[in-house]
Order: structure tokens, then sequence, then C-alpha cells
């Protein structure tokens, strides 16, 4: 079995640059590396570049090593520049490349810089060790270059995050290709959406959903949140938020796949979409050739057309209304769950509520 290597976040880089960067302030002399104790214990050696020093000022580079987990920002250049001032205590700041907040519902506030809690007190704490009698004040400002074009690729934008990428990490180290980093940004955008005042969270499956809800109903994309397989965790993430309304908007090949209770419907768990659309169709009456038509299909989008020849359309009208049921019997009928299915060039087959 292949180990993947672990990595660091985005925090470890910001709070390794800080450290190498007060050394360098208070010792007059370039370091190369630094040791730092990450928020989970773990101890790191981490490599500094781009080292400058001059009259009360150090500053220093770090190269973020995300191992082997596909990260956008491996690779990224995180920054602190670090001098002492005449105001007590420790001042963080956000340079070139770091993002603003500018919705609520984050763990940062409206207008503060992207450097969440965890990096921010790791920062700090390194920053307390270098102040004294003498020297009781020091201003840090950490950098991302090209942070802004990178947060391009992240759920940022979504999140009202702008300007640049987020300073990020509660452990301090990346763990490869984590499902639960991903699921985590997914609840983290509920978040944004209740704190706006949003009655009601809009869940898109796909690409098909997405367009539909720009291009058919003009949703604000700040609205919509793209789930991809994970149905089943989102719902429950809207029970424990208090969100009492969802609408569920998705191609039938996934839908169908929530009338098995398959609230993931990535294929590893199953994949039944002809079978079962099948026998949505022998509920309606349709004879041994249709079924055996549709069974023969390779996509569920081929089975459209046979429903609709047959005159079974209302097997769409079925499927969504046993999806919702399906889907507010899972966190104990206290949501309300809309369905929407789409064909794959987002045509609405059926709907449980007016659009």
């Amino acid at each position: 079995m292949t180990i993947l290597r672990k990595g660091f976040t985005t925090g470890t880089c910001a709070q390794a640059a800080t450290k190498g960067a007060l050394i360098m302030l208070t010792q007059g002399k370039s370091v190369n590396s630094v040791e730092v104790t990450t928020p989970s214990g773990v101890k790191l050696r981490i490599s500094l570049i781009e080292q400058e020093l001059g009259d009360n000022f150090a500053g220093c580079a770090v190269i973020k090593d995300s191992g082997d987990d596909p990260d956008v920002t491996n690779g990224a250049k995180i920054s602190a520049k670090v001098r002492f001032s005449q105001k007590k205590g420790v001042m963080i700041r956000g340079g070139e490349g770091v993002g603003k907040a500018t919705k609520p519902g984050l763990a940062i506030g409206v207008g503060e810089y992207a450097i969440n809690p965890t990096p921010r007190r790791m920062i700090v704490e390194e920053a307390s060790k270098f102040l004294s009698e003498e020297r009781t004040g020091l201003d840090i400002t950490i950098g991302v270059k090209e942070g802004e074009e990178l947060a391009k690729k992240t759920y940022n934008p979504k999140l009202g995050i702008m300007g640049g990428i987020s300073i990020i990490g509660t452990t301090g180290i990346v763990e490869p290709k984590s499902l639960d980093a991903y699921k985590a940004s997914l609840a983290l955008q509920l978040d944004v959406l209740k704190a706006q005042g949003y009655k009601e969270a809009i869940f898109v499956l796909g690409y098909v959903g997405e367009k539909f809800c720009k291009e058919k109903l003009k949703l604000n994309g700040d609205s919509v949140i793209k789930i991809g397989d994970h149905i089943g965790f989102m719902l429950q993430e809207c029970a424990k938020r208090k969100i009492v309304k969802v609408l569920l908007i998705g191609h039938i090949g996934k839908i169908i796949k929530l009338t098995n209770k398959q609230f993931n419907t990535h294929y590893s768990f199953g994949d039944k979409r002809l079978e079962s659309i099948a026998r949505y169709a022998e509920s309606f009456g349709a004879d041994r050739e249709v079924i055996e038509k549709i069974l023969n299909q390779e996509t569920a989008e081929s089975a459209i057309p046979i429903l609709r020849e047959a005159g079974l359309s209302a097997v769409f009208e079925k499927i969504a209304k046993d999806v919702s049921r399906r889907s507010e019997e899972l966190v104990g009928n206290i949501l309300t769950v809309n369905c929407l299915i789409l064909s794959l060039n987002g045509e609405l087959l059926a709907a449980t509520n007016e659009i």
C-alpha cells in the first residue's frame, strides 16, 4: 500500500515565516530554516527563502508543501514581514494576496483579513516570545505571492473572501486527499448563507443544476451551493443549523439514486440508475418491451425519450416526490425538501414546487 505524504498548511507557513523573520530581526543575520510546533503538537523543520534584513525590518517566505494532497495552494509562497512598533502588542495584517472577508458567517469578521483564528493564535504565540520591556510592540504582515489568482480556484469568492487566499489550518498539517476538508468547506457555505439571512438552501449536484439556476431561475450565485455527491451530509448540516427549507436540483442520473436512500451519489456507493427508472416505469404500467429497452441503455439520460414515447412522463413527477420524501425522512422530517429533476441539456423534467 502506498503511504501518502502529509504536508503543512498555509497557517504553518505563516507561523514559520514569522518566526524566521523575527529571529533575523533580533539577531541581525539571515536564517535558513526554523523549527515550529504546529497546533496539533507536531514539530516541523521548515526552510526559509527570500530573506531580507534592514533597519528595524526583516522578512522571509516559505514555500507551501501540501504533501500528496491535490491542494491549489501547493507551491504557494507565503511571506512574513516584521518590525518593532511603538504600539503595544502584536498587530497582524494581511498583505498582497491575502483576502478580506466581505460577508458574515465566517470565523473572521467582515472587513478583516482572512487569517483564521488558529493561525493567528500561532503567529501571536511566536511573536510574543520576542517582546520585552524595551520592545513592547510588533507589526506583522503576511502575504501570498499571486494569492489573488490562486483564490479564483478556491471557494473563497463564493464565501465572500475577496482579494486573495485564506491563511488557514486548525492542526497545521495537511492530510492527503482530505474528504473531511472538502465537506467542511461545503458546510461553511451554509454558515455564510445563514448569516446573510437566506431562509432556503439551494443545492445543485453539478454543472447541469448550476447552469439551470443561473440561466433559467436567474438566481444569485451566492445563494446556490454545488454539493456534488454529498447530499445526505449537507441535508444533515442544514438540520443542525436549523435551515428548514432546501431546494435540491440535479440531473435524473444522480437524483434517482436518492429514491433508494443512497444519499452519497458517488458510483462507489452503488449504481442502480436504470434499474430504478425501470422499476418506476413498471409501477406506471410499462410493458416488458419498454422495461427491457430502459435496462439496455447505457445512461439515465437515454431513458428519458423512452419514457416519453411510452406516455410515461408521470414517472418523473413520482421520482421527484419520492426524492423529497426520502430526503425529509433522512433528517427526521424537520426539513422541507423540494426537488427539481433535469435532463443533461437543462430541460426541467419534474418539480415538486412551482418555480
